[in-house]
């Protein structure tokens, strides 16, 4: 295939690159993904098997969209997947080395966090409502870390007694979490570097997507993958690298040409998307950073209007002009409300928004809510499909046995586990030989009955499945045999939503056969466990979208609001006291405006009610970094003051401490405007009397905490 004209000369570089290590360093709006897809197309047309090839993103959205692009270009198929679809795949292939079986089961997240409660428990901890939340979250840091209970260290105490018995739990159900994914793939090659070879052998050309959100696991299974031909192409940008909270590390990024000496690296600076007063403020902006790849954006469209500048006395205020502007752009251009968002650094300041498109009842979309699959009835469903395939499945068991109430308590449950353990048995062969009074466990008459009523659903289920019949025949026949129906009417008030959900999920099985062009149900529920909240496609209707800065990734709108640009709300308080912390601030900044594809915006307030209390807000530091001939001003005498550098005579919050030359060290009890502007009330110890202080004239300074 000749390549397109369209592309540009440091494009038609990285498409055409054949062997060895190349990293591509693609900014914002740069097409990378056409790069990616040109480069595969490529290696098939001078004759590499497509069975060689493998290109792994983070998303099922940007698989689907390669591979789709891929079929459309060259008529066959290429292995693009997730990581933890990749992972999926090799485990099912080879991890009977470690000791599971095949048919392994993927927990979701309520799943996960019942078996880390029942350890818990077992273990006689008292759970205090935060330890489960943040075992779980220390457990995935150390599976992502590559970290395992038995090499934690000696002082881990009663975290390392949680994990250990939680993995020895989840062996025994013969089930998987989804950190498990990886972990496990590269325990697997680390231990048994003959399985290792045959993946090396069989994926001769790595595509890795987003390179730059990649964790310690991911890095190492892509280097063991690539450590026997060096073919890896990265492509990423450390610019637009956000994520550290949940595992991902620059580093990877940044020390690519380290990792694979010779490496090329190609930058992709024309940027497709934005205006060139956009892109330029960017550029501007993201310079402030040391740990980057020297790189800048720019755009044949033009230079575009000015970046909008307002800061309003508050987030009410705030709120009012943003939605006034959306109003009056749309009614001069022709776009629609879902060419419009805002973004903002923290989930509760959608509230003031809401509040305002709400009353003039403008359609909206939060961005980032509760996905379709992890709604309760979708859940409920899919845990009866599970109990299809497995006889040990216990956390699907105990979801859908009281589906509707059949007596089945925590004590007849337990019993029943401890019957199977006991006798050796799996846990439905158990059940049935408990219902046939073949086992004797003192169950009562409504518990026998009850359990009698479910093994003979799920026996029906699998007699279905076993003759191959449709999936969505079987979904529908899930759905009455278990009285599930039922179920749903003890609440009439939600019963049409939640059945209307149900009757969704049956039509997506019907979907998903006709594509797949076979009744896999192992498949299909592995596909559906492996999908997040947040690459679930949206069917709302034209609405304008609010979220979080880090929900807009790969995102781009027309008209783009950046809101609460103040210090300690963005950059965060909690977040900036390192710099490491301040530069992948000021990269979520920088994401945030790339978003921008025609005209921005940029807000702040000057006060702002905010963690309990009403506060005087500085413009953040971000603000002062963008040069000033790419902003128009819209509030008056902002950017001569109120845009400076904090310093030693800026704004103080109630509580700290300061000094006066004449009243000597004091404590700000208040803050507040009056005729002369901000104003402090100032406790001083010396006088035991209360100032009141105006800020321009004070010349207070920071004094050293009182002892």
């Amino acid at each position: 295939m000749i390549l397109p004209d369209s592309l540009n000369s440091e494009q038609q570089k990285a498409a055409l690159h054949v062997d060895g290590p190349m990293l591509v360093l693609a900014g914002a709006g740069s097409g990378k993904t056409r790069i990616v897809t040109y480069r595969i197309v490529h290696l098939l047309d001078i004759g590499v098997p497509a069975a060689e090839i493998l290109a792994v993103t983070f998303t099922n959205k940007a698989a689907d969209e390669m591979k789709h692009r891929i079929h459309e270009l060259a008529h066959v198929h290429v292995l693009t997947c997730t990581f933890h679809s990749l992972c999926a795949r090799i485990l099912r292939e080879s991890i009977s080395f470690l000791g599971y079986n095949k048919d392994f089961i993927i927990l979701d997240e309520e799943d996960s966090e019942k078996a880390l409660k029942e350890c818990i428990a077992t273990l006689g901890i008292e759970d205090d409502k935060t330890l489960l939340k943040n075992t779980k979250s220390q457990i995935s840091s150390a599976k992502n870390q590559l970290i395992s209970p038995e090499n934690l260290p000696l002082e881990g105490g009663q975290f390392a007694e949680v994990y250990k018995l939680y993995q020895a739990k989840l062996k025994q159900y013969n089930a998987l979490d989804f950190d498990d994914l990886l972990f496990l793939t590269v325990k697997l090659f680390q231990n048994h570097p003959e399985v290792l070879a045959m993946y090396q052998k069989r994926w001769s050309f790595i595509l890795i997507d987003e390179y730059q959100d990649t964790n310690h696991a991911q890095y190492l299974l892509t280097k063991l993958l690539a450590e026997r031909h060096k073919n890896v192409f990265a492509v990423g940008d450390p610019d637009q690298s956000i994520y550290s909270w949940r595992g991902a590390n620059i580093q990877n990024i940044l020390h690519f040409e380290q990792d694979y000496p010779g490496a090329q690296v190609v930058r992709l600076e024309q940027n497709y998307r934005s205006y060139n007063t956009i892109l330029e403020a960017a550029n501007a902006l993201i310079e402030h950073n040391q740990n980057r790849y020297e790189k800048n954006l720019w755009s044949n469209r033009g230079e575009g209007s000015k970046i909008r500048l307002m800061i309003t006395e508050n987030d009410r205020q705030e709120a009012e002009f943003v939605v006034r502007q959306i109003k009056a752009y749309l009614a001069k251009h022709p776009i629609s409300w879902k060419d419009c968002a805002i973004f903002y650094r923290t989930n509760f300041q959608s509230r003031s928004f809401e509040d305002v498109l709400l009353r003039e009842k403008i359609p909206y979309t939060i961005v980032g809510g509760l996905s379709f699959y992890q709604r309760k009835e979708i859940k409920d469903i899919l845990s009866l499909l599970r109990m299809i395939l497995s006889d040990n499945d216990f956390l699907a068991f105990t979801r859908t046995i009281n589906l509707p109430r059949r007596g089945m308590g925590q004590a007849a449950l337990e019993k029943l586990k401890e019957a199977a353990i006991a006798h050796g048995h799996q846990l439905l062969p158990l059940c049935y030989q408990v219902t046939s009074r073949q086992i004797d466990i003192k169950l009562s008459k409504r518990q026998i009955d009850g359990l009698t009523e479910y093994i003979d659903c799920i026996q029906a289920l699998r007699e279905m499945h076993k003759a191959s019949r449709p999936l969505d025949e079987i979904i529908r026949s899930a759905l009455e045999r278990s009285r599930y129906r039922e179920y749903l009417k003890e609440d009439p008030e939600t019963f049409e939503e939640r059945l209307g959900n149900i009757e969704e999920l049956i039509a997506k099985a019907a979907e998903w056969q006709e594509e797949a062009h076979y009744a896999d149900l192992s498949s299909f529920l592995e596909e559906l466990s492996l999908k997040s909240s947040s690459e679930e496609s949206s069917k709302t209707a034209d609405s304008i979208r609010l979220m979080t800065l880090h929900n807009g990734k790969g995102l781009e709108f027309s008209l783009v609001f950046l809101v609460g640009m103040e210090e300690d709300l963005f950059p965060h308080i909690r977040i900036k006291e390192s710099e490491g912390n301040l530069e992948e601030e000021r990269r979520l900044c920088y994401v945030g405006i790339t978003r921008a594809k025609d005209t921005l915006f940029l807000t702040a307030s000057r006060y702002r009610f905010l963690w309990g209390s009403a506060r005087s807000m500085r413009p953040s530091r971000f603000l002062k970094e963008i040069p000033l001939k790419y902003l128009e001003v819209l509030s008056t005498g902002l950017m001569e003051d109120d845009s400076e550098e904090p310093s030693s005579d800026d704004t103080f919050q109630p509580g700290d401490a300061v000094f006066h030359k004449d009243f000597g060290s004091g404590i700000v009890h208040k803050t507040y405007q009056t005729s002369l502007g901000l104003t402090y009330d100032v406790f001083f110890p010396k006088a035991s009397a209360t100032r009141s202080l105006a800020a321009k004239y004070a010349k207070l300074t920071p004094a050293k905490a009182f002892r």
